[in-house]
């Protein structure tokens, strides 16, 4: 069965920097377009970030463009997030997904911006 495991949460000072790792397995993961989503406190899903099956097309949303950088290494079946200049906004939990909606995503890591 499908099993995503993200890691590399945790509290960080604002303009710190994290990096993310999501590991797949239970399907082809060089075969789908991948994607990071995310949940403040109290709010609903949102979408952060899209990489394409061979990772030469990416794409942000607006409130992260410039500060992140999503990544892959297919042979590794892991997706990356490296996140800099973080912000108080930034705060939530993190889930990779199969999907833009996050409906097949993992149990999620927790970042916290905080001084």
């Amino acid at each position: 069965q499908v099993q995503l495991v993200e890691s590399g949460g945790g509290l960080v000072q604002p303009g710190g920097s994290l990096r993310l790792s999501c590991a797949a397995s239970g399907f082809t993961f060089s075969v789908y377009a991948m994607y990071w989503v995310r949940q403040p406190p109290g709010k609903g899903l949102e979408w952060v970030s899209t990489i394409n099956t061979g990772g030469g097309n990416t794409y942000y949303a607006n409130s992260v463009k410039g500060r992140f950088t999503i990544s892959r290494d297919n042979a590794k079946n892991t997706l990356y997030l490296q996140m800099n200049s973080l912000k108080s906004e930034d705060t939530a939990v993190y889930y990779c997904a199969k999907d833009r909606a996050g409906t097949t995503r993992g149990q999620g890591t927790q970042v916290i911006v905080s001084s």
